[in-house]
């Protein structure tokens, strides 16, 4: 071994008698209301440097700590100007890693920084050192192992990007440029059996020895409070955010991860747990009877089991006040089986199709077949993530670095909004028992249900309680007819799908919507005039190839100019980007009075629903078709 201070063949490349190595912040040392954390910052894990191995000695006898232990500063990134805390206290464990407690200062750095090491973004420290000895310990093809036996730390950083972390140790990029500090003003200049100062940061490659070349350090983002502030708006994004901090993500990495999250995060469901034999047993024409005839003791009676379920599925409704009775959610998806009429009561035999009330709720509209999405059996409200742009792509020069971009998001809110509706069943139809009643009940409740949330799926103003509907929607593309409006004509068509296209929202559920008067009006319109090849034509697809569905819920109301109330519209787009959400079950309630001479009763039908457009650029529309 090579008794002199420092050996010769070290001493060459150590020009400038600084080093660095870096470890990382143990997070269960922190101290949050002294503002003080417990930093690693060496250990004698070997380390492969431009000139060899580099071993540090970390024991009391080995260390100066004078400088360290007399209150020395913690810096950011090796930066004497970027001071965010002082050194309080260092010792050396019995596991040979050197720990210092820190305490954070309270301006407006620091508190970035601290917060930072609070939420693991930042978890990486560094110490910047001299070495006074060293022995050769080892010479193993051609590469040298020195043991520093006299070593002096005098700072310890923050750092933000580390090259190595095997091993729990994050070590910090190489800086060869950058000034080193100065010596306290009280120490004597170092003899020349002291070693000569250098800048080396730790690296985990080979490196030759060359000049390295100068990093440009990047301003580092407070990405915890960025993803905390994205969190609040997300459902359960609290959890999510701290699991994506203490994994240090970047935001772009938290977002990813929670809308993937909220993608594979099952619905909540209003259903009450019933099974599929007390679902079959549930009568919905017993309990409109028990609620059409409360002082009837055999009717309420008979429908003791459908007002206990009633009463448990009003428990679900925690966003309103019930009035009523509430059907179970499990009912309004059960199957209902009609076929011959059998014994029990089933006297009245007719044709229905069978299905569940949602089911008939999409039958009765249009929309559904379109590709509309519906969401069913909601509970409170709900938040679906938005793509609003996306990364940028650049040409640099080269070893030049591009222009950090990201994507950005939003959200579509949806919240339960209530639908009142009235149809009177008569009391020769309460008194009935079979299952070709129940489907005759839930048809008549469907469709007036139906009927109104096509309407504002279409044509909802957004206002007050209504939800907005496509024609509404600010941001759908929009194809003009004239000053007065006009009679749509081929080239309207071919503008409506480019609108879409040129706004890259031609995929997905594409098709066309407008009224009966609109299609009756494309029927006798030519493509080119003197052609006998008409814009509708006939088969599943008829405009373009596209389905296109007809409803009168599309107005044929609407004023272009001195057209008052006259002009029609025409819709296409990507149909898979309106939704519809559906809260809870169905509330009910009884108005024996309003048809009371004919012996009919009226119920009031309750749904909380909510329409929304996740992307207006899916649409668009021309609202000017004159069809007379």
């Amino acid at each position: 071994m090579s008794t002199k201070p420092i050996p010769e063949a070290l001493a060459r490349h150590l020009t400038k008698g600084r080093a660095e190595r870096a470890l990382q912040v143990e997070r269960q040392a922190i101290n949050e209301e002294a503002r003080t954390a417990v930093l690693a910052f060496a250990s004698e894990a070997p380390y492969e440097r431009n000139w060899g191995i580099e071993i540090l000695d970390t024991t009391t006898t080995s260390m100066r700590l004078g400088r360290l232990g007399s209150g020395a500063n913690l810096l950011c990134d090796h930066d004497i100007r970027d001071v965010v805390g002082v050194v309080e206290s260092v010792e050396v464990g019995s596991d040979r890693v050197a720990r210092a407690v820190v305490r954070f200062g309270k301006s407006a750095r620091a508190e970035e920084v601290w917060q930072d090491v609070r939420d693991g973004i930042r978890r990486n420290v560094s110490v910047g050192y001299m070495i006074h000895k060293a022995q050769l310990v080892e010479t193993k093809d051609g590469l040298e192992t020195y043991r520093v036996t006299d070593w002096e730390p005098f700072e310890v950083s923050m750092v933000s990007v580390p090259a190595d972390a095997s091993v729990g140790v994050g070590r910090a990029l190489e800086v060869s440029e950058r000034e080193p500090p100065g010596p306290a003003p009280t120490e004597p200049t170092p003899t020349p059996t002291e070693t000569p100062k250098e800048i080396k940061a730790m690296s985990n490659e080979t490196i030759a020895p060359v000049a390295a070349p100068k990093i440009e350090v990047v301003e580092q983002r407070n990405h915890a409070a960025e993803i905390t502030k994205v969190a609040a708006a997300i459902p359960g994004g609290a959890e999510l955010a701290m699991k994506s901090i203490q994994a240090g993500h970047t935001v772009e990495q938290f977002q990813t991860e929670a809308i993937r999250a909220m993608s594979n995060k099952p619905l909540p469901t209003a259903d009450i747990g019933m099974s599929a034999k007390e679902t079959k047993t549930f009568s919905l024409v017993r309990l409109l009877n028990s609620m059409a005839n409360p002082e009837d003791v055999r009717a309420r009676n008979a429908a003791a089991f459908e007002i206990e379920c009633a009463r448990a599925a009003a428990d679900k409704v925690t966003h309103r006040e019930v009035r009523g009775l509430v059907v179970p959610h499990d009912i309004l998806k059960r199957d209902l089986n009609v076929g011959t009429p059998t014994a029990g009561g089933n006297t009245v035999a007719t044709n229905l199709l069978a299905g569940s009330f949602i089911d008939l709720l999409r039958k009765k509209m249009v929309l559904s077949g379109m590709g509309m999405q519906m969401m069913d059996g909601l509970v409170g409200n709900i938040a679906i993530p938005r793509l609003t742009g996306g990364s940028t792509a650049y040409w640099v020069a080269e070893s030049a670095a591009p222009t950090v971009s990201q994507q950005t998001f939003d959200q579509v809110a949806m919240s339960p909004k209530t639908l009142a509706a009235r149809t009177p069943i008569s009391r020769k139809l309460l008194l009935q028992s079979s299952l070709a009643i129940e489907a005759v009940v839930q048809n008549d409740l469907a469709t007036v249900l139906a009927q109104e949330l096509q309407r504002v799926g279409i044509n909802g103003s957004g206002s007050g309680s209504e939800p907005r509907g496509i024609l509404n929607t600010v941001g759908i593309g929009s194809v003009a007819g004239g000053t007065n409006g006009l009679a749509p004509n081929w080239s309207h068509i071919v503008k409506l799908e480019t609108a879409v296209a040129v706004a890259n929202a031609d995929m997905g559920s594409l098709a066309y919507l407008t009224s009966a008067a609109v299609r009756g009006k494309l029927l006798e319109t030519p493509k080119v005039s003197g052609n006998d090849t008409f814009i509708w034509s006939e088969g599943a697809a008829p405009l373009r190839g596209y389905q296109a569905g007809v409803t009168n819920a599309v107005p044929d109301n609407l004023t272009k100019g001195t057209s008052s109330g006259v002009c029609s519209a025409i819709i296409f787009g990507n149909f898979a980007d309106l939704m519809m959400g559906m809260w809870g079950g169905l509330e009910l309630m009884v108005d024996p009075y309003t048809s009371g001479d004919n012996g009919a009763v009226v119920f009031r039908a309750f749904q909380d629903a909510d329409l929304a457009v996740r992307h207006p650029e899916s649409f668009a529309a021309m609202k000017d078709a004159l069809t007379a």
